[in-house]
């Protein structure tokens, strides 16, 4: 579906949750997200995914390089959650494999992605958020022109109010004029 230098961004199939399950749901992987959680948990992640695609026309999609191999996610989705400064935002998210860490593979998908955002969707800005502690996720919304926007963060609602893995920072990019 989208196609860059060296990668594939595509929508989900059923059949790529186990490969997903075994990439991502390792403690390095999830450690900004609560910890190794059940196989099932992070399959319902690509549930999610295909149930996004088929309402908006995108999601967080399949990141595969051109050799075929399953590199993570990434991709757009209206993804705010109730409650929180972010309920309608275009969201922009990654979760790339280790074995694909520092070789610019999640920059590159990003790049994409948000380029295809400004081409398919009318949205004057894309945001992300991660917690505060992932600074190699900030540190990539700062290289792709991101600017930090502290009056949007917020409390992940998933974890508890004391807990840093939801304390949530925002940033954003605005359309270009």
């Amino acid at each position: 579906m989208i196609e860059t230098e060296r990668l594939i961004l595509r929508p989900w199939v059923e059949a790529d949750k186990p490969a997903f399950v075994a990439l991502v749901n390792t403690p390095a992987m999830m450690e900004h997200f609560g910890g190794v959680a059940e196989a099932p948990a992070v399959a319902a992640l690509i549930d999610a995914q295909m149930a996004n695609q088929a309402r908006d026309g995108h999601c967080m999609w399949a990141v595969e390089t051109r050799g075929g191999a399953l590199a993570g996610i990434c991709g757009l989705r209206i993804g705010g959650h109730a409650g929180t400064p972010v309920p309608d935002e275009l969201e922009i998210g990654w979760r790339i494999g280790e074995r694909w860490w520092g070789q610019g593979i999640a920059r590159e998908a990003a790049e994409a992605s948000i380029a295809w955002g400004w081409a398919h969707t009318a949205r004057r800005r894309i945001a992300a958020w991660t917690n505060r502690g992932n600074a190699r996720s900030w540190g990539l919304m700062e290289r792709l022109g991101m600017r930090h926007r502290p009056e949007l963060g917020f409390t992940h609602p998933s974890f508890a109010v004391d807990d840093p893995i939801g304390a949530m920072i925002v940033y954003t990019i605005d359309r270009p004029a």
